[in-house]
């Protein structure tokens, strides 16, 4: 009886497995009809409509003392023009204009292609044009974008628009924003439309992907942090949305919260830690350096802005008040700090060149020399020392020792600046490296970066040929 028992068991098994196997089956097979039912439905209504997927980039605001405030430090009621002014103020620590603006003619009026793993998001026009901008938009309808990511429409706008840190935003901050925008020349520009690759270009995913990657909701001060430290939370978390660089991202592209702020790629440049952590992040800076940094774009002996940061300078954090920028450096020095693997800070690499120009001196160089190159191209500002011109003047050409690009532990950074140049505009000095992508070969330009990195900064940290070309091509 027991090996008869025995022998009908294992025939029940397969029975209950196909049994699962075709609920599994039949469960998809709904899920895909369901979808192809949404497919058939929004190709029937023809043309889809083109929709904003980028709405002004926002908040942070000058305090004003004589009016009361909430907890997040914003002004609880400001009047007609002051409104205005602040959202100007707000409009520009959000860096609006930075992905608004392709055609500097057309400030505002969109147009900009930023490029995902997923395709191509094309930035919208937000002036007050009826027909092409946002001057059909009810208060109700930018305020539920900003905090909700939901277009006029009730379409999902697409997270390069940063609706997870502008949820965190005080109703009164983003109206402000609003006001200012509604001031602004109308202009009448239609951007190009996205090019997304499918699945993605249907919006209603965004549904799956905000339930993983977004969570709806104003800015609670921490009633154990003082106001100081508060406005600096509320600032870099929601304001400045600075985790949408510094932050690496998940395989859904999403922020990948457990490691915030410990530094990522974005377009080829590598926006580093600014964890407190000694080595791998900016713990020992100084609060004047850091805060110098944001102001003006420089810390003589620790880095110089390029790239996309040079840009931030320019157009958004050199007008922040004081008191903003010294509550963002003291919420920055609160964050837990995360090593990256370095052993040293990548602002202490480098020693002054001792002979390589007296060593060329009348020899023949017969290939592709980076020690030549450096003299023939760099050494007029940078000094062939490496040690720069004009010291720690706002002008200066800075020094390649002790300078966050050459130490770090990739030499991203350095050939993106080789390659396209910086350009940075303060109220302190106009800096200006010209772009050699132009004048060098891919091969040069991995000469010059290779011998930059280990003459004047960290030689572990190397570029090749290939890794330049696919630089050379990021936006």
């Amino acid at each position: 009886m027991m090996k008869n028992t025995s022998r009908v068991q294992p025939a029940a098994l397969p029975v209950q497995s196909m049994r699962r196997r075709s609920f599994r089956v039949a469960t998809l097979a709904a899920i895909f009809a369901l979808f192809a039912l949404y497919v058939a439905w929004h190709e029937a209504r023809g043309p889809g409509e083109r929709h904003n997927d980028e709405l002004p980039i926002t908040q942070a605001h000058a305090d004003d003392a004589s009016q009361p405030s909430n907890a997040a430090g914003t002004p609880a009621a400001v009047a007609g023009g002051d409104l205005v002014k602040r959202g100007e103020y707000l409009a520009r620590v959000g860096d609006c204009v930075a992905c608004h603006t392709a055609d500097k003619s057309r400030p505002f009026a969109g147009g900009l292609p930023i490029n995902t793993p997923v395709g191509t998001i094309v930035t919208p026009n937000i002036t007050p044009d009826p027909d092409t901008g946002i001057g059909q938009w009810s208060d109700a309808d930018f305020l539920r974008a900003m905090h909700e990511g939901i277009g006029k429409g009730g379409e999902r706008l697409y997270p390069a628009f940063p609706y997870v840190e502008y949820t965190k935003v005080t109703d009164q901050d983003v109206m402000a924003i609003r006001a200012y925008l509604k001031t602004l020349t109308p202009i009448h520009y239609a951007p190009p439309g996205n090019t997304l690759k499918f699945p993605f270009n249907q919006r209603w995913l965004m549904v799956f992907w905000n339930l993983f990657n977004f969570n709806e909701g104003r800015f609670v001060p921490d009633p154990k942090q003082s106001a100081e430290w508060n406005r600096g939370a509320y600032l870099v978390e929601g304001l400045a949305h600075c985790e949408e660089c510094h932050t690496p991202r998940n395989f859904m592209q999403g922020l990948k919260t457990s490691s915030r702020f410990s530094g990522a790629v974005q377009a080829g440049w590598h926006a580093y830690n600014i964890t407190p952590d000694k080595n791998s992040g900016v713990g020992n800076w100084s609060d004047d350096e850091l805060a110098a940094y944001l102001s003006t774009g420089a810390a003589p002996g620790r880095a110089n802005a390029a790239g996309p940061m040079a840009e931030v300078v320019t157009d958004s954090t050199q007008y922040l008040t004081q008191e903003d920028v010294g509550s963002i450096v003291k919420y920055l020095r609160s964050l837990p700090p995360i090593n990256g693997g370095e052993s040293r800070p990548r602002d202490q690499w480098g020693n002054p060149a001792a002979d390589d120009v007296t060593t060329l001196r009348g020899t023949t160089v017969n290939a592709v020399n980076g020690a030549q190159l450096f003299i023939a191209n760099c050494a007029t500002c940078h000094n062939w020392t490496g040690q720069g011109i004009g010291a720690s003047a706002p002008g200066a050409y800075p020094s390649l020792i002790h300078n966050s690009a050459v130490g770090a532990s990739d030499a991203n950074n350095l050939a993106m600046v080789i390659l396209h140049g910086v350009t940075r505009t303060t109220k302190q000095a106009d800096v200006l490296m010209p772009a050699f992508g132009t004048e060098l070969t891919d091969d040069q330009v991995a000469a010059i970066t290779n011998y930059v990195t280990k003459q004047f900064g960290n030689p572990q940290s190397t570029v090749t040929v290939d890794q330049v070309a696919r630089l050379r091509t990021q936006q």
